[in-house]
């Protein structure tokens, strides 16, 4: 075999690992995907049931990386509350026809095993979620942004960090309805957390989160 033949064999060994590791590091979000696609090709609503408030409980664990590149190097638990409106009625065409809504969720247990045991609390004022349209009798999808702060009883992650950090997060979910104005929400999100240079080092954690919610509309 010529030279320029192993270059390119070794190549295309290189990126088909790429690209096995990311789909290793996202397994976490393909029963979400095979969800979403499951309903994309049923129906959009034009008379959708509006939320004039959205009341939740919520717990979400996530595991990800801050040193290393291994997402099995830290553990988080948080759970807590969540207030949202709809902002806006039905809006836009066909598959992107739904409604926006504004959240803020306050979360006072913040809990990492992994690496280190950590705890402590925090709250996200801003979260903006696009309910979808596009559903089924007892289903239908959503994607969200939030982002907000948490505040520990020592640094995050361990170290010269700051026991101050700055949340960002990113993803979509299902809402399995059971009732007409209860619903289960299960997401599945990108997660970071940052101390935005407040600390001497500004180590990050970055994941992949879970999360399982009861919501209460009216």
């Amino acid at each position: 075999m010529e030279d320029g033949d192993s270059s390119r064999l070794g190549m295309l060994k290189k990126n088909m690992d790429r690209s096995m590791n990311v789909i290793f590091r996202f397994r976490f979000a393909i029963p979400f995907l095979f969800l979403f696609f499951l309903v994309h090709p049923l129906h959009a609503q034009s008379e959708a049931e509006p939320r004039t408030w959205d009341f939740a409980i919520w717990a979400a664990g996530e595991t990800g990386e801050e040193n290393t590149n291994s997402f099995a190097e830290a553990q988080i638990l948080t759970a807590g509350v969540f207030l949202g409106k709809e902002l806006t009625g039905e809006a836009g065409k066909g598959w992107r026809r739904g409604r926006l809504e504004y959240g803020f969720s306050v979360f006072p247990l913040f809990r990492q095993f992994r690496a280190e045991s950590i705890y402590g609390g925090g709250f996200e004022p801003v979260i903006l979620r696009w309910n979808s349209s596009l559903h089924t009798s007892h289903l239908a999808p959503y994607i969200e942004l939030a982002g907000g702060a948490v505040r520990t009883n020592t640094n995050f992650p361990a170290g010269d960090t700051s026991d101050f950090n700055f949340t960002a997060r990113g993803g979509g979910g299902i809402q399995l309805f059971t009732k007409s104005r209860q619903f289960v929400d299960i997401g599945c999100r990108w997660s970071h957390i940052s101390n935005a240079n407040l600390g001497t080092r500004n180590t990050e954690f970055n994941g992949i989160q879970i999360s399982v919610g009861y919501h209460w509309t009216r």
